[in-house]
C-alpha cells in the first residue's frame, strides 16, 4: 500500500472510530499543492460528498489571523505589542486587579493575561458591552501576566476591539482587506450570513448518544474575533504560504512571522505557545506550527513546517473530534515519518501512592470545563465530559490519561496541595 493509501486508511478508522461524517484534507509543499481530498459526508441526509472545496468552521485557527493582523501593525508603527492594552482600551478594568496596565497585547496574544477562563456570553452585543462584563465580573487571577498560560478568549477577542481603535475599521473588513482578499481566499468568510450565499457548504454536526446530529452554527457575537471564520481546506493553503519562504504575497515580514512563532509560554511536552499559533521545536529535525480549534459542529488543525515549505489543513463537521491527529498523520506521510509517530511521549514515572491524594478533587473552569479526579483502591482516575480515564505519572506534578495519552499537569500550593489542572490549554481551578 502507497504511503497515502495509509494515510487514506488512518482517517477512514478515525472516522469510524469518532462517528465523523466528513473530512476535509489538504495539504502543499512549496507553494504546490500535493495533496487534497475530502472524505464522507458534508450531510448525512442528502448524503452530499466533502471536496477540498467545502467550506467548514475554522474555529481557533482563526486566532492566528487576528495575531498576524496585529503583527502588520505593529510592522507598521501603528501599535507596539509591549502596549499595555489600557493604551487602546482606556476603559479596560478588572476587580480586583490593582496594575491593568501590566497586561500588554503580548498577553492577549499568547493567552499569558494571567486570567482564568471566563463564562462566554454570546449575547453580548459589540466590544463596549463585552468590556463592561469583563470590568463588573469577577473571575480567578491565576497570576501575574505572564506566570502561566490560560485560553481565555474573553480577553483575546479585545483584540479585535484593539485592531478597529487602530485602523478606524471593522475587525472584520480589515482582516478581509489584509489577508482574505490579496489571497483569492474566495471561499471565506467572517459573516454567517454570508455562509448562506455559498455552494457547498457543510452541515454541522454534534454526536449525541452515539449518533451525529445537526445543530446550528454559532452565531458567537464577539467570540468570532477569535473563532468565526470558515473557509475550506484548499483556500487555508493559500493562506498558510503566507507564512512560508515560498509565498507569492508578502502580507507581512519575516521577522513579524518569526515573532509569532516563537516559543512563548510551555504547554507541555515539546510544545509551546506563541502568538495566535503553537510550536513544536525539534520534531524529527524540523518545526511544527500550528493551531487547532472546537465549536459546536467544528474541529479544525492548520499548520505548517517552515523548514520544508509544508502547510497542512484539515477541517471536519464534527465536534471533540481529533482533527490534530489527523493533521500531523498528514505532515508524518508528508515527512516520511511512522503515521502514529507523536509530538511527544511522555514517560513513565513511579508516583509514590501517598502522594496521589494530593490531586484528588473537581476542578472547573470559567467556560463550564470540569475534570473530577477520583482514588479508589490505590488507582488514580479522571472523568472528564463524562467519560473516565486511569491515569499514570509521567512525573512529579504530571498524570497521562491512559489509553488516550493526553496529559494532566497539576499545579500544587506552599502545602503541595493541587489547586489547578492544565487540560486542553486551561487551567481548571480546584474548588
Amino acid at each position: 500500500m502507497s504511503r497515502w493509501g495509509k494515510f487514506e486508511v488512518f482517517i477512514e478508522e478515525m472516522m469510524k472510530a469518532e462517528h465523523i461524517p466528513g473530512v476535509a484534507v489538504a495539504i502543499s509543499e512549496n507553494g504546490k499543492t500535493i495533496y487534497q481530498k475530502g472524505f464522507g459526508t458534508k450531510d448525512l441526509e442528502a448524503n452530499e460528498a466533502v471536496t477540498p472545496d467545502t467550506i467548514f468552521g475554522i474555529a481557533s485557527v482563526t486566532k492566528s489571523f487576528i495575531a498576524l493582523a496585529i503583527m502588520k501593525l505593529a510592522e507598521e508603527g501603528k501599535l507596539q505589542i509591549d502596549d499595555p492594552v489600557t493604551k487602546y482600551l482606556p476603559r479596560f478594568r478588572l476587580i480586583g486587579y490593582d496594575n491593568i496596565d501590566e497586561i500588554k497585547i503580548r498577553h492577549l496574544l499568547s493567552h499569558t493575561s494571567g486570567i482564568a477562563t471566563m463564562e462566554r456570553k454570546e449575547e453580548l452585543s459589540g466590544f463596549e458591552e463585552h468590556l463592561r462584563y469583563i470590568n463588573e465580573t469577577e473571575r480567578t487571577i491565576l497570576g501575574k501576566p505572564g506566570d502561566y498560560i490560560c485560553y481565555n478568549n474573553d480577553l483575546f477577542l479585545l483584540l479585535g476591539a484593539i485592531i478597529e481603535q487602530v485602523t478606524g475599521e471593522n475587525y472584520k473588513d480589515y482582516i478581509h482587506k489584509l489577508i482574505i482578499a490579496p489571497l483569492g481566499m474566495s471561499r471565506t468568510t467572517y459573516h454567517l450570513h454570508e455562509l448562506h450565499s455559498f455552494d457547498n457548504v457543510t452541515k454541522p454536526y454534534v454526536l449525541e448518544n452515539g449518533t451525529p446530529t445537526i445543530c446550528e452554527w454559532p452565531s458567537l457575537g464577539n467570540y468570532a474575533v477569535g473563532g468565526g471564520i470558515r473557509s475550506s481546506v484548499s483556500d487555508l493553503l493559500k493562506y498558510g504560504n503566507v507564512f512560508l519562504d515560498t509565498r507569492e504575497e508578502e502580507i507581512i515580514g519575516r521577522a513579524s512571522i518569526e515573532k509569532m512563532t516563537e516559543a512563548v509560554h510551555y504547554i507541555g511536552g515539546n510544545s509551546y505557545y506563541g502568538y495566535g499559533l503553537q510550536t513544536t521545536p525539534n520534531y524529527a529535525g524540523v518545526t511544527l506550527v500550528e493551531h487547532g480549534g472546537g465549536q459546536p459542529g467544528v474541529s479544525s488543525n492548520f499548520g505548517f513546517v517552515p523548514e520544508r515549505g509544508i502547510v497542512a489543513a484539515v477541517l471536519t463537521n464534527m465536534s471533540d473530534v481529533s482533527a490534530n491527529a489527523i493533521w500531523l498523520a498528514a505532515i508524518n506521510t508528508v515527512l516520511g515519518l511512522p503515521i502514529d509517530e507523536k509530538r511527544s511521549t511522555e514517560p513513565q514515572f513511579d508516583m509514590k501512592p501517598e502522594q496521589l491524594q494530593r490531586i484528588v478533587g473537581t476542578y472547573r473552569s470559567g467556560e463550564g470545563a470540569e475534570v473530577e479526579i477520583t482514588l479508589e483502591d490505590g488507582t488514580i482516575m479522571a472523568t472528564v465530559s463524562g467519560k473516565t480515564y486511569k491515569l499514570r505519572a509521567s512525573d512529579e506534578r504530571t498524570f497521562v490519561m491512559m489509553p488516550i495519552e493526553k496529559p494532566l499537569r497539576f499545579f500544587f500550593d506552599e502545602k503541595d496541595d493541587a489547586w489547578a489542572l492544565f487540560l486542553g490549554l486551561r487551567m481548571l481551578v480546584k474548588n
